[in-house]
């Protein structure tokens, strides 16, 4: 049904890269592709015209970048989530757009299945990062940002969270979806959300890269080695 289809705006200066990701993202597997940006500098006008549910950003444009786009929505009232789109495993680039608010991050070259998993969660408002990645991403993220707990110091607030809380960062800081740790906790989505949100409040932190940085600060999860 129409009202079921996911409106996503896809932002890349490469009008090749940006037909190859219409033909994945189709109507049938539950895509409606709204509308079109050749650069970041037209984001904010297709966001208000278009009303997207997700944006999937290329992160290296000519005139404005993605991660400048991404800041620039999250400034704006409702601003939709972001997917980063990038062909470069560099670490420093995928660290600044989460930094700009951006919900998560493909590589350009993931598999069809990988790109439409990760537009359904980030439009569902989960987190996305690329397992391949992140732990170098992670550790990037948290030394450029002065905000976040840093690695070995004490957090006495995380004895604030309470015990299911603690379980649910801890899946958080794994990657699992908010679908994904209700499954695991057999406890509702709806739950769950009001898990991550008591979360975010008692960590001070404003989303979900953030809560995972967290978790990988305190040792509820243990970075892949690469």
């Amino acid at each position: 049904m129409v009202e079921d289809l996911i409106r996503t705006l896809l932002v890349d200066d490469q009008e090749l890269v940006r037909s190859g990701l219409r033909r994945i993202l189709r109507r049938k597997d539950g895509f409606d592709v709204v509308a079109e940006c050749g650069d970041g500098d037209e984001v904010l006008d297709a966001v208000t015209a278009f009303t997207p549910d997700v944006v999937v950003m290329d992160l290296r444009m000519k005139r404005v970048s993605g991660m400048e786009a991404t800041r620039q929505l999250r400034d704006t009232p409702s601003p939709p989530p972001v997917l980063a789109l990038t062909t470069f495993r560099d670490d420093a680039l995928l660290s600044e757009a989460l930094r700009a608010g951006a919900a998560g991050f493909v590589l350009k070259d993931s598999s069809a299945e990988e790109l439409i998993r990760a537009v359904r969660l980030v439009a569902a408002g989960d987190a996305v990062l690329d397992p391949a990645v992140t732990g170098r991403v992670l550790d990037t993220y948290r030394t450029a940002d002065t905000g976040q707990h840093r690695k070995g110091v004490p957090t006495p607030v995380l004895s604030r969270l309470t015990a299911r809380e603690k379980t649910v960062l801890t899946h958080l800081g794994r990657g699992l979806s908010n679908d994904e740790i209700a499954a695991e906790l057999i406890i509702s989505v709806v739950t769950v959300k009001s898990h991550i949100s008591s979360i975010f409040a008692k960590l001070d932190v404003r989303d979900r890269a953030g809560a995972i940085v967290f978790a990988f600060d305190n040792g509820l999860v243990i970075p892949r080695s690469h």
